[in-house]
């Protein structure tokens, strides 16, 4: 999910280069979305995997 979110932030950047201010704002708006998704989604996976350690040696 990281590198669509950075394949469109280099379409959102090629594309200003080039003067589509609509197309590098649409693919700007989708790399933003993409990486928060992946950000919460890291952290869930962060807290889930801190809370499930290991079983105690008895």
């Amino acid at each position: 999910m990281l590198y669509w979110a950075a394949v469109f932030f280099v379409i959102a950047i090629v594309a200003a280069v080039f003067g589509f201010g609509d197309i590098a704002a649409g693919a700007g708006s989708i790399a933003k979305i993409l990486f928060f998704i992946f950000l919460i989604l890291f952290l869930v996976s962060l807290v889930a995997g801190m809370f499930k350690g290991r079983a105690p040696r008895v």
